[in-house]
């Protein structure tokens, strides 16, 4: 099985990493003196806590041409970037396209590339790009899986990464999935711009990670007002007393500790144009249903400096 990871970022690199060590055929997709690093070098990836940085020396490509045809192509770039992605993906041979990374527009995604078996994913895997390296940390959990009423693909992503030590979690509604996971870390990533990256400012205001919770159950209700599903099951009682304190927890642990500066607050800070286009759609997905989000709007006033 021929695969290309197109994108080679912090999730892109950490998964052709993964792919190439389990002895896939995958070859990457980078551009410009990252690319040029890579086939010099390999592909180095350091785990934050780890002393060793691992080194794939695997096949690494600069474009795709339209002949160029593999059995998957997983695409791992910003949300922003995936319009500029969408002509090469349609001209190229290749049948089988993974979208991976945040998404509120799924099903419209899919419905611009016709003739395509199109998945969707999520990585579990956060840090940054140095000159010549890929720092962070690596769960190796995936969360992937295609619309709610296309088939399955289920049998095909055991393939893919069979022997790879993924924790892959199959996800048959990755449409409602990904809006759900949209509606959980927007209000994380905006409680980022608040404190200008510094989470650590937050950990003591109740008032406002509380805030941030009401901000999360907005979302929510919103989704089940379009008639979508709350995913994963676990976050259906976002209603009760049980669900605002496990929120609450999280929200005091991304602010306390080393971690939400590596899963949250690098990502957010970095990446202030996909958080802004992400906030910017999932806005009119409200106001198109008719939800309100006022507390969504008292907690974006507090970022808007970073926001489009």
């Amino acid at each position: 099985m021929r695969i290309l990871v197109y994108g080679a970022g912090v999730l892109g690199g950490n998964l052709a990493n993964n792919l190439f060590r389990a002895k896939k055929d995958v070859t990457l997709l980078a551009r410009g003196k990252w690319a040029e690093t890579i086939q010099q070098n390999g592909l180095v990836v350091k785990n934050k806590f780890s002393p060793m940085a691992m080194v794939s020396h695997l096949p690494v490509i600069t474009e795709l041409k339209p002949e160029d045809t593999y059995d998957v192509i997983f695409v791992v770039v910003r949300y922003t970037q995936l319009d500029g992605m969408l002509d090469s993906l349609r001209v190229n041979g290749s049948k089988t396209i993974v979208l991976v990374g945040n998404n509120v527009r799924a099903r419209e995604y899919a419905g611009l590339l016709p003739g395509k078996n199109v998945l969707f994913a999520f990585g579990m895997s956060a840090g940054h790009r140095e000159a010549d390296r890929i720092v962070g940390i690596d769960m190796k959990k995936i969360t992937i899986g295609q619309l709610r009423d296309a088939p399955s693909n289920e049998g095909l992503i055991h393939q893919i990464f069979d022997g790879t030590g993924y924790k892959v979690v199959y996800e048959p509604n990755m449409e409602d999935y990904l809006l759900c996971h949209a509606a959980f870390v927007l209000p994380a990533a905006l409680a980022c711009y608040h404190a200008d990256g510094d989470l650590r400012r937050l950990k003591r205001d109740r008032a406002y990670l509380n805030l941030l919770i009401d901000v999360n159950i907005e979302g929510y209700r919103a989704i089940e007002k379009g008639g979508h599903a709350i995913l994963p099951e676990s976050d259906q009682s976002y209603e009760s007393a049980s669900y605002r304190r496990l929120c609450y927890a999280f929200y005091r642990l991304m602010c306390a500790t080393p971690l939400g500066r590596i899963c949250v607050s690098d990502h957010a800070m970095n990446a202030v144009d996909e958080m802004s286009a992400l906030n910017r759609d999932l806005k009119a997905f409200f106001e198109e249903l008719g939800a309100p989000y006022e507390s969504w709007k008292q907690v974006e006033k507090t970022a808007a400096k970073y926001l489009e």
